[in-house]
């Protein structure tokens, strides 16, 4: 029995530990300065802040992974609609509260605007202006993968029946093919809200993850740290290659997730992280399995009106700078809104509305 709570402490020290550099890296990914294909112009430039954006879009897929691996026993654990009503209680209620909130300070800059001489919009067309910010929210913000990752679980749950069919792990392979090569094609938009069935083949993943995770353990071990390096070094470089290329063809998507080199990227990323297992001072200083949620709500309010009140003011040319300043600033950018985020849920963990980052 000792042995199989070792083992058992020892799983979930692993996944909070990529739980954790995940959101970092999500969190990092927002933080962005500009919008990107700044540097076209420059070979060198285009190479750097590829190398920049590339460096944390594992962080996507690695979370699904993660998630997958997580619910595979609660789904043996409860049936279909006790899951759903625990997950939703604990996920739909926090993620609506910061939607709202984001939707009330759209309103309050919108009506300080109004007081200023500016737009009169809230005048003329409030509740148009609060169901346009409203929508915006759910599909066009980060906010949309808490409920991409929901609409995820119960597509899995339809089909929990043959949740452990490769037949199925294919087929759901194959949906994510499709926006991968859509990012090419463009047969639809290729817009992350849009790539509604695009991640449940990561989900399903992590599901199968967890039920051979000793066999994939086992090759993981055998494999040594000079190969698997060497493998993330060659994905990283294919997928820079693959988005440079898309810079040139001037996508307005070229740093999709779902790029082919991007997925086998997340696969190299995620290999290497279960290598080096738990990091203990993640887990004493960051405390991943209470915060990471609570992190990702906060972020994006953060990032869409916290940081414009900073940086707005500064008038900063982003196009003139050079890409190492636009570095510069994207890291600066990610540490206040992580630091601030951060912040905010452990001071939100001590209260009573610990509920609202889903606590």
């Amino acid at each position: 029995m000792e042995l199989v709570e070792k083992k058992e402490k020892k799983n979930f020290d692993f996944v909070d530990t990529i739980r954790c550099i995940s959101m970092i890296g999500i969190v990092f990914e927002h933080c962005a300065a500009g919008g990107t294909g700044l540097y076209r112009s420059s070979f060198f430039d285009t190479v750097v802040e590829t190398s920049v954006i590339q460096s944390f879009k594992f962080s996507t897929i690695a979370f699904f992974l993660i998630g997958g691996f997580l619910i595979n026993h609660k789904f043996q654990e409860y049936t279909a609609g006790q899951y759903l009503k625990n997950r939703f209680r604990s996920t739909i209620k926090p993620w609506l509260f910061w939607l709202l909130i984001y939707v009330a300070l759209m309103v309050l800059d919108r009506y300080v605007a109004y007081l200023r001489g500016g737009d009169d919009v809230l005048a003329t067309n409030f509740f148009g202006y609060v169901w346009d910010r409203f929508v915006f929210g759910i599909f066009y913000t980060s906010s949309w993968f808490v409920l991409n990752f929901l609409i995820c679980i119960c597509i899995l749950l339809l089909f929990k029946r043959y949740l452990y069919s490769w037949g199925l792990g294919v087929s759901l392979a194959l949906l994510s093919l499709i926006y991968s090569l859509n990012i090419y094609h463009q047969w639809f938009l290729s817009t992350h809200s849009t790539a509604l069935f695009g991640f449940v083949f990561y989900l399903w993943l992590g599901v199968m993850l967890n039920r051979y995770f000793e066999v994939v353990m086992s090759s993981i071990r055998k494999t040594s740290w000079f190969v698997l390096i060497s493998v993330v070094v060659l994905l990283f470089a294919l997928a820079i290659a693959e988005s440079f290329a898309l810079v040139q063809m001037e996508s307005k998507d070229a740093y999709n997730t779902l790029r082919i080199t991007n997925v086998l990227y997340s696969f190299g990323m995620f290999a290497l992280l279960l290598k080096i297992g738990a990091l203990d001072f993640l887990q004493r200083n960051f405390e991943p399995r209470k915060t990471t949620f609570g992190i990702y709500l906060v972020h994006f309010v953060v990032v869409v009106r916290l940081l414009p009140l900073i940086f707005q003011p500064l008038k900063l040319d982003l196009e003139a700078y050079s890409v190492w300043q636009n570095t510069g600033i994207h890291i600066l950018r990610f540490f206040i809104v992580y630091g601030v985020s951060f912040l905010m849920v452990r001071l939100i963990q001590k209260t009573r509305f610990k509920w609202i980052i889903g606590n």
